[in-house]
Parts: structure tokens; C-alpha cells; sequence
């Protein structure tokens, strides 16, 4: 777990915790890592999760897939980034979404009664970590607002337009790339690809913006666009 030091340095979880407490800790709570393949499902929907989970390496998708097998996306997980904490409560019911490999990856998973119980060991940042997984589910929620907000809207044009704005303002630039291919942003954005293929389309010929996969460039005036490929 040493090798993972760098990486849980800048975590939330970790934050304002130095490296030897930080190596102290991951025993108390029962630190473990696994390799996933693209595709192979971390968690599943109705587990019941015992482990917070945090990607060393590659990223994850919060996803919910229906009887037809129709996709939404919740969340991407990036590296760095935790996921499973807003079930951290024991008294939390199952798992409600899948949450999936979206490329070959490495997640470090702790044990959630191990973190939040009282500290055998002393430890002397045990108090800190609580304190921020406290603060981690909390702007979870900020985020999941923020999507709210976005597939709310009523046509695909203004959930693109939400979204968009969103990432631009988030990056603080209008141009940016975007965590998604045009399957998976579809997903997100709970929307038809081929109609929003259709009005992304749409938007470049009005000049509103351009875009090659997942790079997208935000426009005020009409400007020379390169074409999608």
C-alpha cells in the first residue's frame, strides 16, 4: 500500500494528514487494492458495501442500468477521487446504482466501521479523516445538485447548454475537454445519441460552439470551427 502514498496525499479523505500517520492508518483501517478490467463492476446494485473505495489508478462509472438495459451515468469517479462514502452509515441500505470500471483500474478500498469507529490504535489524525469524509459526502451533494440542474432542463439543447456551462465555468475557460465519448455523455445527459449528436450539430452550424470528441470550445461570436470526427 506504500506505493499508494502519493496518490492518498491529495485525497480528501487524507487531507491535512501527514505521511507516516497516513501509513499508520491504512492498517487501522484495513487498507486493501484490487485491479479491475474496462467494464468488470466494482460494486453492484443492492450490495451491501462495507468499504469506502478510492481510485488509484484509471476511473469509475456510477451507473444505472434498467431491465432493457438503458444506461445513465450518475457520476464519473476520477483518480484520486472516493466513492462509496455516502453509504458509510450503518444504517445505510444497498448500494442503489453499479459502479464499473470505465478503463483497466486500481481502487484501494477501507473499511467503513474501521473509519468511523474508535481508534484502538490512537491514531492521532483519526478524528481529521471523519472530519473530512464528513465534508467529502457534502459536496457529493453539491455535485449531485449541480446534475440535477442539468437533466432537469427540458430539451437536449438546454441540458447540453447546462452542461456545458458548467465545464466551462468549473475549468474557468470555454475551452475544455470533457470526461466523456458521445455514448457516455448521452448516458449523463439521460438523452437519445443520435438527437444529440443532431443538436450538437446544430449548435456548431449556429456558431455557438466547436468540438472533435471529447474537446469542446465554447463560442460567443462566429468564429472558424474545425469538424467533428
Amino acid at each position: 500500500m506504500k506505493k499508494y502514498l502519493e496518490i492518498l496525499k491529495k485525497t480528501a479523505l487524507f487531507s491535512g494528514v501527514g505521511e507516516e500517520d497516513i501509513l499508520s492508518m491504512l492498517s487501522c483501517f484495513q487498507a486493501t487494492a484490487k485491479d479491475y478490467k474496462k467494464g468488470e463492476y466494482i460494486f453492484s446494485q443492492g450490495e451491501k458495501i462495507e468499504n469506502l473505495a478510492i481510485v488509484a489508478k484509471g476511473s469509475v462509472h456510477i451507473q444505472k442500468d434498467d431491465y432493457w438495459g438503458n444506461r445513465t451515468i450518475i457520476n464519473v469517479v476520477s483518480k484520486g477521487e472516493m466513492f462509496g462514502e455516502s453509504y458509510a452509515s450503518q444504517n445505510s441500505g444497498p448500494f442503489l446504482n453499479n459502479a464499473v470500471a470505465a478503463e483497466d483500474s486500481t481502487v484501494l478500498f477501507f473499511n467503513i466501521k474501521k473509519l468511523l469507529g474508535v481508534c484502538s490504535a490512537a491514531c492521532r489524525f483519526h478524528s481529521v479523516t471523519v472530519q473530512n469524509l464528513f465534508f467529502a459526502v457534502s459536496e457529493k451533494n453539491r455535485l449531485l445538485s449541480q446534475k440535477l440542474t442539468v437533466i432537469s432542463q427540458r430539451s437536449t439543447r438546454e441540458k447540453l447548454i447546462s452542461y456545458l456551462s458548467q465545464q466551462a465555468k468549473q475549468q474557468n475557460s470555454g475551452q475544455f475537454f470533457i470526461p466523456f465519448n458521445r455514448q457516455q455523455l448521452a448516458d449523463y445527459l439521460s438523452v437519445d445519441r443520435s438527437a444529440m449528436s443532431n443538436e450538437l450539430c446544430k449548435m456548431r452550424d449556429e456558431g455557438l460552439l466547436s468540438f472533435k470528441k471529447n474537446y469542446f470550445e465554447l463560442h460567443s461570436v462566429k468564429e472558424n470551427f474545425f469538424e467533428d470526427n
